[in-house]
This record gives structure tokens, sequence and C-alpha cells, in this order.
């Protein structure tokens, strides 16, 4: 089974996380909401408080295919300046698992060096901070190990290329049925 490790930090956009922690769980994702605040209750951007899982303290990011960093503000200033946040994407990324970043959250792959000529996109605005990358204003990009996604209006599309990657595109088209997705 997929494992997925999805963080939330006080300040994520609450929506780009729990959209695609559902659709994930949907396709039969082993997926724990791993919290970065010290605390499994964590307010979000607006001011909407969730239960994670587990702290990231506790979590076994050995484990996981996926990990998946949310945006909004300011949940990626939290997770940009924390150092096991820093840790788990050197790890997912360095043994060619997958690290998927939507809304502001690509700049910080983008700070770290992991967009290196790889396409990538991010919040409007944002773009002179993805460091390194073939910037463009698709929805989302799946570039190597990479997936990045543009905010709030494509989480559903970034959740699929996720399970696309994953699972298959069949699996996607299946998904996208079940939820009567159009895009």
């Amino acid at each position: 089974m997929t494992r997925v490790a999805l963080l939330f930090a006080t300040g994520t956009e609450e929506c780009e996380a729990l959209n695609v922690a559902d659709i994930l769980r949907r396709a039969g994702m082993d997926l724990s909401i791993v919290s970065i605040s010290g605390d499994k209750k964590v307010t979000g951007s607006h001011d909407i408080t969730i239960i994670a899982d587990e702290l990231i303290e506790d979590h076994d990011f050995s484990k996981d295919d996926v990990l998946v960093i949310p945006g909004g503000m300011p949940g990626t200033k939290n997770m940009d300046g924390h150092e096991l946040v820093q840790k788990a994407i050197k790890e997912l990324y360095d043994s060619n698992r997958y690290v998927c970043a939507i809304c502001a959250a690509p700049t910080i792959l983008g700070k770290g060096g992991y967009l290196k000529d790889k396409n990538a996109c991010v919040y409007p605005g944002n773009e002179d901070k993805l460091i390194g990358a073939k910037v463009n204003f698709e929805p989302v990009n799946r570039d190597g190990n990479v997936i990045t996604s543009r905010g709030l209006g494509t989480a559903i599309s970034f959740a699929l290329e996720i399970i696309s990657a994953l699972q298959g595109s069949e699996k996607a088209a299946e998904m996208a049925a079940k939820i009567v997705f159009n895009a």
C-alpha cells in the first residue's frame, strides 16, 4: 500500500491539505496527517482546526512513498523554517520518492535546490522563488519525483496527479469519475 505523509502547520491552507488527504485516502493510500506544530491540534490559515494523526517528531519518513506539502500563509513560512520538514524533503527527494507541493509551498523546494531544471508551477506572484526551475503556469506539473501545483483551485488536479504517479492513470481516471471531477 502506498504510504503518504501530508504535513500540516499552523497557517496551512486547509482545503489544499484536506482535499488532497480525502482523495488520496479514497484511492486506498495510507495517508498520515503530520503536524509540525508540536501539537496534534493545529489551526489552519482560515481558523479551521484539525487534529493530525501524529507529530513530525514521531513520524518515520523512511516508510513513506510520498511527502505532500500544502501551502497557505503563514503555513508555508512555518514549514520552510522547520528543520524536520527540511530533513524529510531531503530524505524523500534523495531516495527518488515523491515530493509534492502546492500553492506557495513549491517555493520551499525552489529554495532548497530541488527544482533545478524541472518544470514547476506555484501560486501566482511567487514564480521568482522557484529557483532553477523551468517555470510555467500549468495547474499541475510532474517532473521526475517532484509534483507541484498552483493553489486551492488546483488541489483536486494535484491529488489526481499524485494518484496517477503512484497508481497509474487508470486509477486516477477512476477516482476522477467517482468524485465527479470534470476539468
